[in-house]
């Protein structure tokens, strides 16, 4: 008789294997024939194989069966956020230049902290007279947390996208780097509110208020403390084999006890990321050990990336298509563009008192703003309730939207807005 365990880590190795499969084949096909970026194309690629198989299934033959069970084995949101977003924020992180962060610092911090908070409002008190319009009864606090879980960027969707559009380097940066960091405020801001939602109870803004900088400072420092640990024993050692080990236990190690701890994950691997890819770069590794890692790190990133839209595509097979839910989803769409509109045109015109812009930046930080799986993962991670279905499908419409309609565009608007300007043209 089969040992239950045994059985449950031969079910979670085969579908490891099917994802694993189904990301190499899309992104073969998406390299032979597509030829999207990588990540929008294997994304596009899966969608498209899971709604043809979904059409199949509805029309007598079955086999979107096989696909929703693969799918409800999956527990989406564990798997990003307790599982693949510390190594794709570590990895993002391991290549951004801290000096180029530090020069942008003003606007990054305030995109990652005031600007999510703001989008969040703005995004939740609309929608809430949106879906009452539609007839769609959702609490506000239900639509104060799709806010929260919509209005941070994705790194991951940034960061495999925007290198390959021609992004200028300092637009990039502040791109880059408020993407990593707003996910990790953005995380803390839903499970505060979540954990208002489901509380039961009353929360003042005194619990709020420390609770939100518990999981935020507490992360920030944690992941300082736990890079600057692997820096120094980085320094001690001249092994490749051993240093990547290191980072790699970094990354596992350093996110579970985050969680121990009850601090951001999400913003210690940032912060260890940029230590150990600076300071750690630079003093304590050659020439030899700084090559693989880079080699090791990029595979890893494109390795998970394309798991992780290959997941992205066919999660498709759970949304609920009933009417109102698409119709709400659709004009949600320039709901929450706008809300970053706004978010990013206050910011940038507080600070333009104190420092000059490229031209177009609002739009270009508009439109490159772009959602991604962890947005997915976090409406997914929702209790079940009334509120879940429509909310998941929304989201889902959302980052759909904003991975292939956004990521083909935004290289095409840069280049537009950019044509004709002097070569001297501001670069901050």
């Amino acid at each position: 008789m089969t040992d239950p365990a045994q059985a449950s880590l031969v079910s979670g190795f085969d579908l490891l294997a099917v994802l694993v499969s189904v990301a190499a084949i899309a992104a073969w096909l998406n390299h032979r024939f597509v030829r999207l970026p990588m990540t929008i194309g294997v994304m596009v690629i899966a969608l498209v194989g899971s709604v043809v198989l979904v059409l199949l299934g509805r029309a007598g033959f079955g086999m979107a069966e096989i696909l929703e069970q693969m799918v409800a084995a999956v527990d989406f949101d564990a798997t990003l956020l307790n599982g693949m977003l510390g190594a794709l924020l570590f990895a993002g992180a391991l290549h951004l230049d801290i000096n180029d962060i530090a020069q942008h610092k003003r606007l990054i911090g305030l995109l990652a902290t005031a600007g999510v908070l703001a989008s969040t409002a703005i995004v939740g008190l609309v929608s809430w007279q949106l879906f009452r319009w539609l007839d769609l009864d959702v609490p506000l606090i239900y639509c104060l947390l799709f806010g929260a879980l919509i209005s941070p960027t994705d790194p991951i969707a940034v960061g495999a996208i925007l290198t390959k559009v021609g992004v200028p380097h300092s637009l990039r940066m502040k791109i880059a780097g408020e993407s990593l960091f707003n996910d990790g405020v953005g995380v803390v801001l839903f499970l505060v509110i979540l954990g208002i939602a489901t509380g039961g109870h009353e929360v003042g803004i005194g619990e709020v208020g420390e609770l939100f900088l518990v999981e935020a400072v507490g992360g920030l420092a944690y992941g300082g403390v736990i890079g600057w640990v692997v820096y120094r024993i980085l320094k001690s050692v001249d092994n490749y084999q051993v240093e990547i080990l290191l980072t790699l236990g970094l990354v596992t190690g350093g996110y579970a006890l985050a969680r121990l701890f009850h601090v951001s994950g999400p913003l210690a691997m940032v912060v260890a990321g940029l230590l150990v890819g600076n300071r750690g770069r630079a003093f304590a590794m050659s020439d030899r050990t700084r090559d693989r890692l880079d080699a090791f790190w990029e595979l890893v990133d494109e390795f998970l990336n394309a798991v992780l839209f290959v997941l992205i595509g066919i999660e498709v097979v759970v949304l609920q298509f009933r009417g109102a839910f698409l119709l709400a989803a659709l004009l949600t769409i320039p709901l929450v563009v706008g809300a970053r509109f706004v978010s990013v045109g206050s910011t940038v015109q507080a600070l333009t008192w104190f420092r000059s812009f490229s031209p177009h930046a609002i739009k270009i930080l508009t439109w490159s703003g772009l959602r991604g799986g962890i947005s997915v993962a976090l409406a997914l991670s929702l209790p079940a309730g009334p509120e879940r279905g429509l909310i998941v499908t929304v989201t889902y419409i959302v980052v759909c939207f904003s991975i292939v309609v956004q990521g083909l565009t935004v290289g095409p608007l840069i280049r537009r807005l950019y044509r004709g300007l002097p070569a001297a043209a501001p670069a901050e």
